[in-house]
């Protein structure tokens, strides 16, 4: 069972010291933590309190990854440590250079991961080193294989359904018996087939499906690519929707579009709430996107790679559990979703603090901003 998993026999007194030991890049070393030289791997620390705390994530800067897990993963992170030093980031969107990086934080002696997974079938072998160092993993986001002691992600089946309720309300009348495009996620991202399926879930029996991708790694690149084979094997006036997986995906198959001179543009959906995207949803030019409020999920990461690295379980914090291709009974938090359209930005990005009305409202917008109601 996950939940028994590679726990720690850390004993904590007055005080836990928790830091993040990461790399900025994949061939940086890794910083030592807090507690000095000796922390990590199996409690070895020889008297030290310290609790070092690996993070991964598959995308920085401008990801949502970059924009918002890794901050808040920070922020809780101090929280429960105030005289923790301030964390840094492995991030990469590479399964190998993920790899490499998650191999040098095991051979530092972190005392717990956190890690959104790029390829779980790559990291498999990595995390059973983890387990074998006495180290748990919590998967973040992303479903990890190997023994891995908590995951935290938002409801797959939610978020695709979202995507294909949304698609058919924009489609109108041509919701029954229209045709639309499908710009999945990559196949090595277990989250891709679930967003899918919860897709299907809705679409099945009301459009069909004229072409249907499998985006390599998520790139936007290889999305538009598909969608401008797309465009001429159906012409683009066929096309009456695309479903596209998330906000990178979504801005690829616009510009596919506009490449064409197409007007108006079908209806197309997103996932993320990526600025860019909302911009186009005021401007007009994508529909939705799903909303993932992300700082519920990323303190119930941290909270749960704290318990675990402290030795403790995490039956508190989790509301359930889900089976990996590996793993049965892993304790998980499953988190719910938003639908956002031009209507309801102002009640659910603006008023969670996401962005600001003047970040959203470029003076290029200005006139379609006033008309959603997206006044300061």
């Amino acid at each position: 069972m996950g939940l028994g998993v590679s726990l720690r026999a850390v004993k904590c007194r007055s005080l836990i010291r928790v830091s993040v030991a990461v790399t900025v890049a994949a061939g940086l070393a890794l910083t030592g933590a807090c507690g000095g030289d000796s922390g990590g791997g199996g409690g070895s620390g020889g008297g030290d309190d310290s609790l070092t705390v690996g993070l991964l994530l598959p995308g920085g800067g401008a990801s949502r990854f970059g924009q918002f897990d890794r901050p808040l993963i920070e922020k809780r992170l101090k929280e429960l440590c105030p005289d923790c030093p301030a964390a840094n980031v492995a991030a990469t969107l590479e399964p190998t250079v993920q790899r490499q990086q998650l191999d040098a934080m095991i051979a530092r002696g972190v005392d717990v991961l956190i890690i959104a997974v790029v390829d779980p079938t790559a990291l498999r072998s990595s995390i059973e080193a983890a387990h074998r160092a006495g180290i748990p993993v919590v998967a973040y986001d992303r479903l990890a294989q190997g023994p891995i002691s908590g995951y935290v992600t938002f409801d797959g089946a939610t978020v695709g359904r979202l995507q294909g309720e949304g698609l058919l309300k924009a489609m109108g009348a041509k919701a029954n018996g229209g045709q639309i495009v499908m710009m999945n996620g990559a196949t090595i991202d277990p989250n891709a087939g679930w967003f899918k399926r919860g897709a299907l879930s809705v679409l099945d029996g009301k459009v069909k499906i004229g072409k249907s991708y499998d985006t390599v790694g998520w790139r936007p690149e290889n999305a538009y690519v598909n969608m401008t084979g797309a465009i001429a094997a159906l012409g683009a006036g066929n096309i009456d929707g695309v479903l596209a997986a998330n906000d990178s995906l979504a801005g690829a198959v616009i510009s596919a579009f506009e490449a064409t001179g197409v007007r108006p543009l079908p209806p197309v959906t997103g996932q993320d709430a990526d600025l860019p995207a909302v911009r186009r949803i005021v401007a007009g030019e994508q529909y939705m996107t799903v909303y993932k409020p992300f700082k519920p999920a990323a303190d119930a990461a941290v909270e749960m790679a704290v318990a675990l690295g402290r030795g403790e379980t995490v039956e508190s914090i989790a509301t359930g559990t889900v089976d990996s291709a590996t793993t049965k009974d892993i304790p998980a938090v499953l988190l719910p979703s938003v639908s956002v359209t031009v209507g309801n930005i102002k009640n659910t990005l603006v008023k969670d603090g996401l962005y600001t009305i003047n970040q959203i409202c470029t003076p290029k917008l200005r006139s379609a901003c006033d008309k959603a109601g997206l006044t300061p």
